[in-house]
């Protein structure tokens, strides 16, 4: 049966007020986010959600429009207009390529977020590949479409996990897994990260939101094996201040696109 999702149409936000109408989104805990031509659509887990995010932007003087979205349109029309995105040796396709390389791998659409098309998994899919994956084992918080997790293995990582506290993202990245049969060993688990015991890592990357990074910082960096690497990411470049002092003191190398940043925290 497919899945409607309540969402939330942001109509004409401007590009001076989209940092505005993101954090104040965050705030509702959105499983995923949408650029379009006339504004932003959010999607969030439950009607209350989505309806109390659209009172708050309502009363900022925002205008919005809360609708259902069905998981099975979203995905296919957000597959037909997606192109191939390569981030230095990684090209991610909607479709199988004619001749599947080593550094090849197919994601679908579908509302687990992630397909290489948002800065934010670009700035992590770039971080990955700056750090010796080679034998290590890498833990993926907030999985998603499983983009990272199956990327990770394909640079070389011995064993990736991905967590998702969304069942259907945890559906979607497995499914995601099949389509690259020449992956593995990739593991989903369905896990809350507030709530449960990550396993101890050599790398750790978390594309959340700069409020969840915030709040879990103590926990990832708890979850990452010295000397090991952490690629934080989801922030916007008006959070970064915040999320560097959660995460403070540490060996910090910087990335940014757009209005979107990622950190890569050397843990010694």
């Amino acid at each position: 049966m497919t899945r409607e999702w309540p969402a939330l149409d942001v109509i004409n936000v401007s590009v001076g007020n989209y940092d505005s109408v993101a954090l104040l989104l965050d705030d509702f805990h959105p499983t995923a986010l949408e650029d379009r031509d006339t504004g932003i659509r959010a999607f969030f887990e439950t009607s209350a959600s989505r309806d109390a995010a659209s009172a708050t932007l309502t009363r900022r003087g925002f205008i919005v429009a809360p609708i259902e979205v069905s998981d099975e349109d979203w995905a296919t029309r957000s597959q037909e207009s997606l192109p191939p995105v390569t981030v230095d040796r990684i090209t991610i396709t909607s479709e199988p390529w004619p001749s599947r390389d080593s550094f090849s791998l197919v994601i679908r659409p579908s509302m687990g977020f992630g397909t290489g098309h948002h800065p934010t998994t670009r700035l992590c899919l770039a971080a990955l590949q700056d750090v010796s994956l080679t034998g290590s084992s890498v833990l993926d918080v907030g999985t998603g479409s499983g983009i990272l997790a199956i990327a990770a293995s394909i640079l070389g990582a011995a064993e990736a996990i991905g967590l998702d506290a969304d069942a259907d993202a945890v559906q979607s990245a497995t499914e995601n897994l099949l389509l690259n049969p020449w992956v593995g060993p990739v593991h989903f688990v369905r896990a809350d990260l507030t709530t449960t015991s990550l396993p101890v890592s050599d790398v750790v990357v978390a594309n959340l939101t700069g409020a969840l990074l915030v709040r879990s910082a103590d926990i990832l960096k708890a979850a990452v094996r010295r000397p090991g690497a952490l690629i934080v990411s989801g922030l916007l470049e008006s959070e970064e201040e915040a999320v560097g002092q959660a995460f403070a003191p540490a060996d910090t190398l910087r990335r940014q696109e757009d209005e979107w940043v990622c950190l890569t925290i050397r843990m010694r």
